[in-house]
């Protein structure tokens, strides 16, 4: 990831520059990033960009990690099909990828390609290219003045298949042109690579949101299958769920098909704090929905997760930017990492003297002081099974008081365990980033020992979830006030269409005991879909 597709939280080295800017000289995405610089600037420190984000060295280390038999290239229409502001800006990308290629099959490691970016932006996030919509906000600022601000995620929008309307949230038109210049790529890359032999396969358009019209997307999917059994019979065709992994949307499809998998992506950095068991019941409790989609649909890949339990790494949510109410919790900062393609890159390395700088998005996120925000450490607990005392906790925790290694070791295992038992493979997403954050860096967290170097078949992985599939655990009420176990009864009633008026009627013990049946009940029923 952030190889040819820039993402500005895992490689934050090529943004530095564009801290303190304003509407005419700010980058945040791919598109802008080419646009603002134009193609000989921008196109001299992609080149620095690509010497160094991706070596031979660093595939050599993750083939020798023993566990890793396939790597997910994210590639971008533009590199195929130029237009507007990539004309020139991108020229000798396809160079690197030749490389890559060549490196993967020397070592035995396969490659599935995946356009991770087409023409219009298919999710309006700035992994597409593009970042949509978008509005610079500064002129309603007038205290303090001068500030410059933006806003995207309340006004995100995603024109690849279309004009959506955000007040019916619906799409209105199609745009045919788009979509034949998705699938014309889909040629591109199939005329190319076909005979390659480390190529595994393709995954036609990368996380298309989810109000993308299902019959044009499913079109999009079945012409593109087409494209490629018809001169590479032998790749995967990898096909991202659009968000909506359940069985009454592609169960049946393309039945019958061979070769074509669904491809899923499962993050709990985007959960809300809870008990590190909860956490773990999350993981393992995805095996029961991949086992359903196994048998309604077929193959399924989980095609990115990470070890993430917070909404802390930097940019994570966007250059400068963050969700409203994200992160839940105060992150940790450290040093900023020093550049990875050498301090010539411009704007690195972050000045130390300085706060945080604009443009201001709608929510707060970057580096301030020479620090950067991170993922928050797990702390010992007093009592693992409520295991609250982490969230409380200031987000570095004392070495004494530590758990992040104990913690994020076992919810690998519990990860692997449900991801491979059931399904038919994974992608760790990413296997790098700049920043010291090994929730999100595959090599980062082999360092850390968080997840095992070698065979994955080890028996602390095979039987990591073997207390979540027995039914070993159970829900109980927490006994600390009767009004909210009262809510969360009627709550979990509610949704199973049960009457809940006889819970007014009960309190003390027999509240907490009846709560206890409750919400055991509903948790095991609902485990797979997230319920804590």
């Amino acid at each position: 990831g952030s190889w040819m597709v820039l993402e500005p939280w895992i490689t934050p080295s090529m943004f530095y520059q564009f801290l303190g800017g304003d509407e005419t000289n700010t980058a945040m995405d791919m598109y802008s990033f080419c646009e603002i610089l134009g193609p000989e600037e921008g196109n001299k420190q992609l080149r620095r960009h690509w010497e160094t984000w991706v070596t031979e060295e660093l595939i050599e280390e993750l083939a020798q990690s023993g566990a890793v038999n396939s790597l997910r290239l994210p590639v971008g229409d533009w590199m195929y099909k130029p237009y507007g502001p990539y004309i020139g800006c991108t020229d000798g990308a396809l160079d690197y990828v030749d490389d890559l290629l060549d490196w993967a099959h020397a070592r035995g490691l396969s490659v599935l390609f995946d356009i991770h970016g087409v023409k219009g932006s298919q999710n309006g996030f700035d992994n597409s290219g593009q970042s949509q919509d978008f509005e610079w906000t500064s002129a309603l600022n007038t205290e303090p003045a001068g500030l410059v601000t933006f806003q995207h995620w309340g006004i995100r929008s995603a024109a690849w298949m279309g004009e959506f309307d955000r007040e019916t949230i619906e799409y209105t038109s199609t745009n045919y042109e788009n979509i034949e210049h998705a699938l014309e790529t889909i040629q591109e890359i199939v005329n190319m690579y076909k005979g390659h032999p480390a190529v595994l396969g393709l995954e036609p358009v990368n996380e298309p949101w989810q109000y993308t019209p299902l019959d044009e997307l499913k079109q999009y999917y079945w012409e593109g299958y087409l494209i490629v059994k018809k001169d590479a019979p032998y790749w995967k065709y990898i096909m991202h769920d659009s968000f909506r992994f359940d069985v009454e949307t592609w169960g049946g499809f393309m039945a019958g098909c061979p070769d074509r998998a669904l491809d899923t992506h499962i993050y709990q950095a985007w959960q809300d704090p809870a008990s590190r068991i909860s956490f773990y019941n999350n993981a393992c409790g995805q095996k029961s929905a991949i086992a359903k989609m196994e048998a309604a649909f077929g193959p399924v890949i989980v095609g990115e997760w990470s070890l993430a339990t917070d909404n802390c790494a930097m940019w994570l949510n966007g250059f400068n930017d963050n969700l409203s109410g994200f992160p839940r919790l105060p992150c940790k900062f450290v040093k900023c990492a020093d550049p990875y393609m050498g301090t010539e890159q411009p704007g690195t390395p972050v000045d130390p003297g300085k706060p945080m700088q604009g443009p201001y998005g709608t929510g707060m996120s970057g580096p301030s002081f020479g620090l950067c925000p991170v993922d928050r450490d797990w702390m010992k607990e007093r009592n693992i099974e409520t295991g609250t005392d982490w969230m409380r906790a200031p987000p570095e925790a004392p070495r004494h008081l530590d758990a992040t290694d104990e913690v994020m070791t076992a919810l690998a295992r519990k990860k692997i365990s449900a991801f491979s038992g059931i399904g038919h493979g994974f992608y760790f997403w990413n296997f790098r980033t700049e920043l010291d954050t090994p929730q999100w860096s595959y090599m980062l967290a082999l360092e850390r020992g968080w997840i095992s170097k070698g065979n994955l078949n080890d028996d602390r992985i095979l039987h990591a979830c073997h207390k979540e599939d027995e039914g070993l655990f159970v829900c109980m009420s927490t006994r600390q006030t009767e009004s909210s176990t009262k809510g969360g009864m009627k709550y979990a009633l509610g949704v199973e269409g049960v009457n809940s008026t006889y819970v007014d009627s009960l309190s003390g013990d027999a509240l907490f005991d009846a709560a206890d049946i409750v919400f055991s009940k509903f948790w095991e029923e609902h485990k797979g879909e997230g319920a804590t």
